[in-house]
């Protein structure tokens, strides 16, 4: 059986069903996914005595909104509602509960890094678990598609430091962001580098870089991180992933830090998945990251 340790009192839930950032649709779906998955009785079984669910935040359809920019679509839409998901964040964190962000497409990222960053007074340290760097430009997007600029606008606006930031899984990454994350300054572990390393090696050296000074840190969990054959339900999927292990090791060992302060899962794409698996995989990790155990 496992035990029930947490030491998390109360957490907030947001979800944030923005789909804009991505090419294909459906993970504005996530939200209701994860909570289908029986998140609310998950975090109960663990102790935690006050959950607090936000709702979801009112996102704009497709159809009813205009894409502007094709080097940054919907850009406009996506940078208010990251603005309403700070707002909500900032809230949480000040009221004394534990984030946990359910996306959505990635680009939500930049509002949950705006919010801690506005509760706490400095960026958090940041552990961004994800097949690919997010750290395109405008300029150096193939698609335009701002699921794949979260990390260059959140370290641009402020609201995340490169120096705080570890990215982990990566294996897919286009020419310009390897770039981006050398100019930035980025710590970043590749699959090659996990498969050569192990996880516990890897997450070792992510909490020194990301919790170094105790401050609190953020992970932020692209379910496409994980091997497709575990999390079939994401909108980009990648071969060579994180194994259902591996990835419970990382949320288990942010636990055993003592220094989360906050979760988002993203990228959940229920019409891609099969029996809702990978939204039920994201309550494992989510409940692992607050202190589920084996024994």
């Amino acid at each position: 059986m496992s035990a029930i340790v947490s030491p998390v009192r109360r957490v907030d839930i947001v979800g944030v069903p923005m789909d804009l950032g991505a090419s294909r649709r459906g993970v504005d779906m996530g939200p209701s996914a994860v909570r289908y998955a029986r998140l609310h009785d998950a975090l109960g079984k663990l102790g935690i005595e006050t959950i607090v669910d936000r709702g979801n935040l009112v996102v704009p359809i497709r159809e009813s909104a205009d894409a502007e920019d094709a080097s940054a679509k919907f850009l406009t839409i996506i940078n208010e509602v990251c603005d309403e998901l700070a707002v909500e964040v900032e809230q949480a964190v000040r009221a004394g509960g534990m984030p946990i962000v359910l996306g959505g497409d990635h680009s939500i990222a930049v509002g949950t890094l705006d919010g801690l960053t506005r509760a706490r007074g400095e960026q958090p340290g940041l552990i961004w678990i994800d097949a690919h760097a997010d750290i395109n430009t405008p300029a150096s997007s193939a698609t335009g598609n701002v699921h794949g600029m979260p990390l260059y606008f959140a370290v641009n606006k402020g609201f995340a430091k490169a120096d705080r930031t570890v990215q982990i899984g990566l294996r897919d990454v286009d020419p310009g962001e390897k770039r981006m994350l050398r100019d930035f300054g980025v710590k970043a572990f590749t699959m090659s580098d996990v498969d050569k390393l192990g996880m516990v090696h890897v997450m070792e050296q992510a909490l020194a870089v990301a919790g170094a000074g105790e401050r609190p840190i953020h992970v932020s969990f692209d379910m496409d991180a994980i091997d497709p054959s575990e999390a079939p339900g994401t909108g980009t999927p990648v071969k060579g992933g994180l194994n259902y292990r591996e990835a419970h090791l990382v949320m288990e060992m942010l636990f055993e830090s003592g220094q989360l302060g906050s979760i988002e899962i993203v990228e959940i794409n229920p019409i891609l998945d099969y029996r809702n698996q990978t939204a039920t995989l994201a309550v494992g990790l989510i409940c692992s990251a607050l202190g589920k155990s084996i024994l």
